[in-house]
């Protein structure tokens, strides 16, 4: 069987600006990273679509387990389908990390027949994006430690300091350092540690920035830590917010490539689905509305993270009203939450299909809740039965949803057809009537407890009295109307990561609260969630390398 980069190579790519054309970008708006892969400007981007905003159109999954789900396998064919049955459409993904490309997770442009191209360069560097957020990251974490060297004018406490540094890598060496060491000429020593950059603030705040101007103003606006007396130090306050936004100012341009399909997508930010919202640029959302009839896109994770995210935070801030929902299910994803063995999931067993399936049924039911329809995709695997796939059906339809399967991965858009039928009568029916989970006056505490109760079924929400009162501080500097981020396992609906299936009645217990001013949103963490992640027993990086003809092989 061919892998995904031997598929990629096999299919002949259209000039980028064959591309441009096709999604209706002139020419002279494009900046070619090479013959497949650009920069737009964003003065020659629509922000308000003249003959009205296309369809917006969410994919997100079921809870994700290591028999794999396909979401962004599936956004592509899907895409893929829509303009292959006439409809004008763009793809809007985030951007690969290098550390799960070298981890264990791989790459993240699809697969099979149905992935965003040049594979091997969006996978790795691409245009530079990431490599600019680290360092406008890394640039306040410089000054912050300068100005407390020369004085500290601003009275910043060392020991409430929060803005810790960022490498775009799996390194668990660097999650908790001791800096500043060697003498007084290195500044004053004190704990601190290295994130992921996608789990920076400075990466979600590129993605949720309107524009050049507002991404300077939301980069003022980062809480870098606080004084004696509890009171927030800012970038802005270091002088650091310039020079950060000019660091930035070619990422924030979305990056334009192309489908197996040859269809035009956009590929831009990609900020963490757990300590951020997980969702790629507002900017290249917008405009990809601006331009195609049909956009498709997805947010990180289960609908539990992803979605809620995607809804709450990112459609919330940019006034984005999406019109459909597509799930995506795996017949062996349902059996491992059914309670089947990894390496028992090719053997047929339809009871654990129909016990699994709660877990489809709760991400239905909680999509609903935003009042946007849904239909399911059932993201074929070759050792699927059809009795499972019955079964799979059964349930959606039990629960009012249509569910179809795709062949994507093997047939590309042509695999995916139905799908787009069915996704388009949903979007044209005009049957959406979204709306968040929760209003922005409500106290940031209930906020938490709307999400963690109506969405994960939690029956208990607490927090320690320190936490309840760091709330308190929040709202009182102003930062009460913001919308919360809650940080948990993606693996269940719970914060215990082997509850699988749908679990209900369990406790939700916030160990931390984080505020992220320049992003807008404040972190609720719950459980253990890790910022800096390691490498496996086994990381990829070992299989990657050149063939003999100086090609790269490994990555998938």
């Amino acid at each position: 069987m061919q892998t995904d980069i031997e598929i990629a190579r096999l299919t002949p790519l259209q000039p980028i600006a064959a591309i441009a054309a096709k999604a209706g970008i002139p020419e002279s708006a494009i900046e070619p990273y090479g013959r497949h892969k650009a920069k737009v400007d964003l003065t020659a981007l629509p922000t308000q679509p003249d003959r009205g905003p296309g369809h917006l159109i969410l994919v997100t999954a079921i809870s994700p387990t290591p028999a794999g789900e396909g979401k962004t396998t599936t956004s592509v064919g899907l895409a893929d389908a829509l303009n292959l049955t006439g409809r004008k459409t763009m793809l809007c993904l985030r951007e690969p990390s290098l550390g799960p490309c070298f981890g264990q997770k791989g790459g993240a442009t699809g697969g099979g027949h149905a992935q965003v191209v040049p594979m091997e360069d969006i996978n790795l560097h691409f245009t530079g994006d990431f490599h600019a957020i680290t360092a406008a990251h890394n640039l306040l974490a410089a000054l912050l430690d300068n100005h407390i060297y020369w004085g500290n004018g601003l009275g910043i406490d060392v020991r409430r300091v929060v803005w810790r540094r960022v490498i775009d890598m799996n390194d668990r060496a660097l999650r908790q350092i001791v800096q500043s060491l060697g003498g007084t000429g290195n500044g004053f020593p004190r704990e601190s540690g290295f994130d992921i950059t996608v789990a920076s603030e400075v990466m979600a705040i590129l993605c949720l920035a309107r524009d050049l101007d507002d991404l300077r103003v939301r980069l003022g606006r980062i809480v870098v830590g606080y004084t004696r007396d509890r009171q927030p130090v800012t970038a802005a306050e270091l002088k650091a917010d310039g020079a950060m936004a000019v660091l930035l100012k070619e990422a924030i341009k979305p990056n334009l490539v192309q489908t197996l399909g040859g269809n035009p997508a956009f590929i831009h930010g990609g900020p963490f689905a757990n300590i951020a919202h997980g969702c790629n640029s507002v900017i290249a959302t917008r405009a990809a509305l601006g331009l195609a009839d049909y956009v498709v896109t997805e947010a990180g994770f289960g609908a539990d993270l992803g979605a809620e995210k995607f809804f709450d935070i990112k459609c919330r801030q940019a006034g984005l009203a999406p019109a459909a929902v597509v799930i995506v299910a795996t017949v062996r994803a349902l059996k491992m939450n059914g309670g089947v063995a990894k390496a028992d999931l090719g053997r047929e067993d339809v009871d654990a299909v129909n016990r699994g399936a709660v877990n489809l049924v709760r991400h239905i039911e909680n999509v609903r809740q935003f009042g946007v329809p849904a239909v399911v995709a059932i993201n074929h695997f070759g050792t699927d039965s059809d009795a499972e796939i019955q079964a799979l059906r059964a349930i959606a339809g039990t629960h009012g949803v249509q569910a179809i399967l795709c062949s994507h991965w093997a047939e590309g858009g042509a695999g995916a057809t139905e799908l787009a039928d069915a996704v388009a009568a949903l979007a044209e029916a005009g049957s959406a009537q979204f709306a968040p989970l929760y209003d922005d006056g409500l106290p940031l505490f209930d906020k938490i407890k709307t999400v963690a109760t109506r969405l994960y079924r939690a029956g208990h929400v607490d927090a320690e009295p320190a936490i309840v009162a760091q709330l308190a501080r929040f709202e009182a500097a102003g930062f009460g109307h913001l919308p919360v981020c809650i940080a948990k396992t993606q693996y269940s609906f719970s914060t215990d990561p082997t509850a699988l299936g749908a679990p209900t009645g369990h406790p939700v217990h916030i160990r931390d609260v984080r505020l992220a001013a320049g992003a807008g949103f404040v972190v609720a963490v719950c459980g253990e969630i890790m910022t800096m992640p390691g490498l496996p027993r086994v990381p990829a990086a070992e299989a990657i390398g050149f063939d003999d003809a100086g090609r790269i092989e490994g990555l998938f």
